[in-house]
């Protein structure tokens, strides 16, 4: 989160840093209506700075991945980014058409202006041609990315709308690119903002592209074939095993992959749940009845079927040197650690680490307990396993209880995000140095 909150910032002060050292006339404004128009510029290069950034992480690239800890982070940044230029959008539009307001009811009475002086830039005379056009498309995609960031913000949202109206955004950007080109100070393209904002337009603009295309992470994509099926009644999730051909790259334990069975639906996150091996080329899921799309998998999924996979991602991979590890899966959180067991009991030798495995959920599967247990103990893992209905609730007195060497141990948090919180502030409440060695995978991607 502090690399997120960082990138954040940064970006933020970057682009306003590089607005001021551009225009120092902002402190010195020529009245309110110099002000005004100050105001609507740096509102706008805000909102479309970080409009582009987000455009950009939503081709998931692989080289800030590792900087982050995981795409997962990534996607969180994406999303604070979508809210920034919201934000910086909604200023935008309040300067742009406040002021209009203000004159029409005789609160403001607007400066008198001569006729716009033709510059002598033949391309600052295209701009300014195009001015009239550039502010009504752009008010008209403004209103379309409010309504499109606000749906996405929505979690009642079906995923399989929100797939279909998210993509709409990379319209919405390629015409606010446009507006940006145009009604930008033709000045700042000359100076360090323009450079920056001109590289910001270009990559988006590609992005979208991208996005539009459907060729995001394409050189990334393999096709799979479902060989095995298996439910749980009693937990409510579905196993679902693929084979995939040569060429896979394979997966670290931990990492998760998207998978595609309805293009309609589009591509759903799925954390993996089996150890990779060159010799059977399998990926397993374990997926949990938690929305509509996932309720209708055990109807419409059938062996034999194709399904695209992408990926793998995350660096929820398990690697440290501490003596010692604690791991935390709630509920459905507890598919890296599946793979994670798999993986250390086929090891000839195993790492020199005690883990404690804490598992908890609301449901309860025989089938599936019975499988978690023989995992555990074929890896050497230590598990514990509560039922909220007959065991309570899972804290850190709890854990620090059963694992008292917890103070040279790293803890891997995989489950509901405010559970997760709710540990990591625990945890650092009792001096766990939380930064480097509490990690927790946040895997809500919307």
């Amino acid at each position: 989160m502090t690399r997120i909150k960082l990138s954040l910032s940064g970006v933020l002060a970057l682009l306003t840093i590089l607005w001021l050292a551009a225009e120092p006339g902002v402190f010195l404004p020529d009245g309110f209506f110099g002000l005004r128009a100050q105001l609507v510029q740096y509102s706008g290069i805000i909102a479309i700075g970080c409009m582009a950034m987000a455009m950009i992480l939503a081709l998931r690239p692989q080289w800030p991945e590792a900087w982050f800890g995981g795409l997962d982070k990534m996607y969180r940044l994406h999303k604070w980014l979508g809210i920034a230029a919201l934000v910086g959008a909604i200023v935008h539009w309040l300067w742009a058409q406040g002021p209009k307001w203000a004159v029409g009811w005789g609160w403001l009475t607007r400066p008198q202006r001569g006729p716009r002086a033709i510059p002598e830039n033949p391309l600052e005379q295209s701009f300014q041609s195009l001015r009239g056009t550039a502010e009504w498309l752009g008010e008209w995609a403004f209103y379309a990315a409010v309504l499109l960031i606000a749906l996405a913000l929505f979690k009642r949202l079906p995923y399989r709308l929100f797939f279909k109206t998210h993509r709409l955004l990379a319209i919405a950007n390629l015409v606010l690119v446009f507006h940006a080109v145009v009604l930008t100070k033709f000045a700042c393209w000359s100076s360090p903002i323009g450079w920056i904002m001109a590289l910001l337009l270009t990559a988006s603009a590609w992005a979208a592209a991208v996005v539009l295309l459907g060729r995001v992470a394409a050189d990334r994509r393999i096709s799979g074939t479902i060989s095995a099926l298996h439910y749980f009644p009693g937990v409510r999730t579905l196993e679902v095993a693929i084979d995939v051909p040569q060429g896979c790259p394979g997966h670290k334990t931990g990492q998760f992959a998207f998978a595609t069975s309805d293009t309609a639906e589009g591509a759903h996150p799925y954390t993996i749940a089996s150890a990779w091996s060159d010799t059977d080329r399998r990926i397993t899921f374990v997926v949990k009845e938690l929305g509509d799309h996932t309720r209708r998998l055990r109807e419409r999924l059938t062996v034999g079927q194709a399904v695209t996979i992408e990926g793998p991602y995350g660096c929820f991979t398990f690697d440290d040197s501490c003596p010692r590890q604690i791991w935390v899966g709630g509920g459905i959180g507890v598919t890296p650690f599946i793979a994670r067991m798999k993986f250390l009991a086929t090891l000839p030798e195993r790492p020199p680490q005690t883990i404690d495995f804490f598992h908890t959920t609301s449901d309860y599967d025989e089938g599936a307990m019975a499988k978690l247990t023989a995992d555990a103990a074929a890896a050497g893992v230590r598990p514990h396993v509560l039922v909220d209905s007959r065991d309570g609730r899972l804290d850190g007195e709890r854990i620090r209880a059963v694992a008292p060497e917890w103070r040279d141990a790293s803890v891997w948090f995989c489950g509901p995000v405010g559970f997760g919180q709710a540990q990591r502030q625990d945890f650092a409440a009792h001096g766990l140095p939380v930064d480097q060695r509490f990690h927790q995978e946040l895997f809500a991607m919307r």
